[in-house]
Parts: C-alpha cells; structure tokens; sequence
C-alpha cells in the first residue's frame, strides 16, 4: 500500500502541475478534478497503511515535487498532449494495480476493495482525457514513463 500512495501523490502533484499550465479552463477543470480524485486514493491508501501498521513513504516530498515538475513540462507541450499524457499516466496505473491485485493476498478483501476502486476511477480518468483530445504520446515517452515509475515504485516500496 505505501507504493500505492506513493503512485497517488505523485499522480496528484503530476495534474497540479499541468493543471498550471493548461491553456484552456476546460482541460484546467478536467486535470483539478483527477487531482481532486487522486487525493481521495491517497486518502484510502493512508488510511489502509495506518490499520496496517505500516507508514508511508519517507520520499513524498521529493515524489510531490518531481512530479510536480514533470507535469508542468507536460503542460508546455500543450493541452492535447497533456490529455494524452493523463491517459498514458492512467493506463500504466490501471497495469500496475492489476500486478498488485493479482499479488495482494485473497483473504485481504479491505485493501483489494480499494485497489479496485482507484483502478476503476483511473480507467475513467484516462477514458475521459483521451475524450477530450489527448493525443497518444510517443513509444519513447511511454518508455521513459515506465522507467521512471519503476524506479519510484521500488524505491517507495523500500523508503
């Protein structure tokens, strides 16, 4: 659960920062609300690490801000390629928590019910950006955007 939150707060701080730039208040509007949906996982997720007896990640600041500017660069290419990148930030969510689910004990239906209600939410938030004119970004962005998840993922699982 703490890569899980760790994966919130970075999504989170990924639409604030591209919610800064956006050109149009529609797509400003569109980002705010994932934000605003992504503070609820990170919620569901802290809540979950604490009956677990468990902490969050003692990066989250450094997560926050790197996301944060990550996003904001992903704003300067424009609102189409922005919505393109939530879509793409999405889907490889949507993956990672159905490797979770699938490794997530049986018997722990309290935090596989909060798995499958952010990944349903991600698949809505990534459906809606593609709707309302991301573009799909290219193989080597996509590349990058899995490294970079990897490394955050293992180190947050650890720190």
């Amino acid at each position: 659960m703490r890569v899980n939150h760790a994966g919130e707060l970075a999504a989170q701080a990924l639409y604030h920062g591209q919610a800064l730039i956006a050109r149009s208040e529609t797509t400003r509007a569109m980002l705010l609300g994932a934000a605003r949906s992504e503070s609820d996982h990170l919620a569901w997720c802290e809540t979950r690490l604490t009956e677990l007896g468990a902490r969050t990640s003692l990066l989250n600041p450094l997560w926050y801000a790197g996301s944060f500017a990550i996003g904001a660069a992903a704003g300067l290419l424009g609102d189409r390629a922005s919505l393109g990148f939530v879509a793409e930030t999405e889907r490889q969510v949507e993956g990672h928590l159905d490797e979770h689910l699938g490794r997530l004990p049986r018997a722990d239906t309290r935090s596989r019910a909060i798995l499958q209600a952010m990944r349903a939410e991600e698949i809505a938030h990534g459906a809606s950006a593609t709707a309302a004119g991301g573009t799909a970004l290219p193989t080597p962005v996509r590349a990058l955007m899995r490294q970079t998840a990897r490394v955050m993922t293992g180190t947050a699982y650890w720190i």
